[in-house]
């Protein structure tokens, strides 16, 4: 558990005060990361393959020039505090879409955005833009990898002691920097995308991917600083796809296929009702 000793505001937008109780987890904080840094020659960063994805490696964005160094004050201080408010999270619902946005697995992972989009995405609804998916979260996931690999931060649950929602994958996200969220800069791109193929239904996509992100402070899993870093490595990245031929046609397909099948009032893969009440269950929890 994170130390005790203060009275945690119910409210999860409301900083709590600070006690010593903060000093003694930042100095477990730093002891982590530097056992973790001791551990480099286990540590690996999220699989890099550049015929998955778009683009080759030497174009993806450069992220250790776009984001600031891991582990800063005060950004470090605020990461413990949204950490320790979400704890309050585990066992609801909002902590079961979490762990089902934790699973990037095709087709599951494929669904998380269906509600947003209010259409399905599957392979075969929408092929063009089920394989687009597939191929930016390999380029979102790979732009993250530099960054992980030269802080190798470590994760919450390596700090508090509780579970994250994916218990099975604890191992190795214990060998996997923490920043920024390779997760975040999956879902946020994903996001940027489907927000072009539908823009009468942006803000509800662009909403879905903020919870993405979220859902992996949620889990136990990142620090809200990673959640951050995570969108503007995305962010580059959706950037540099749109110089990439293969990607805009491909682009310009997809938004054919999300006309057609939302033509169809095919209902999302989803249970939206579940989606809509667990995001219910919690406010920002990032800037």
């Amino acid at each position: 558990m994170f130390p005790a000793g203060e009275k945690w505001a119910d409210d999860m937008n409301m900083i709590p005060t600070r006690t010593a109780a903060l000093a003694v987890m930042a100095a477990s904080f730093m002891t982590l990361a530097a056992a973790l840094a001791e551990d480099a020659p286990r540590l690996t960063p999220v699989p890099v393959d550049e015929n998955a994805g778009y683009l080759k490696l030497d174009q993806l964005p450069n992220g250790l020039a776009l984001l600031p160094p891991a582990m800063t004050s005060p950004a470090e201080a605020f990461d413990q505090d949204v950490a320790r408010a979400a704890l309050a999270l585990q066992g609801s619902d909002r902590f079961k879409l979490a762990a089902l946005d934790a699973d990037l697995h095709f087709p599951e992972a494929a669904g998380a955005f269906s509600c947003a989009l209010g259409a399905p995405i599957t392979a075969k609804d929408t092929p063009t833009l089920y394989r687009l998916l597939q191929r930016v979260m390999s380029d979102a996931s790979n732009a993250t990898a530099a960054s992980k690999q030269k802080y190798r931060h470590a994760r919450p649950f390596m700090l508090d002691g509780e579970p994250t929602c994916q218990p099975s994958e604890e191992e190795e996200l214990r060998r996997n920097g923490s920043y920024p969220s390779g997760h975040t800069s999956i879902g946020w791109a994903w996001a940027e995308v489907l927000g072009e193929t539908a823009p009468d239904r942006l803000d509800k996509i662009l909403e879905r991917g903020r919870a993405f992100g979220e859902s992996r402070i949620v889990c136990n899993a990142h620090w809200a600083s990673d959640v951050v870093g995570g969108r503007t490595i995305a962010t580059a990245t959706v950037i540099r796809l749109h110089a990439d031929p293969a990607f805009v046609a491909d682009l310009q397909a997809a938004k054919k296929e999300v006309e057609a099948v939302r033509a169809k009032n095919l209902p999302p893969q989803r249970d939206c009702k579940f989606e809509e009440h667990a995001l219910k269950q919690t406010r920002w929890l990032t800037p």
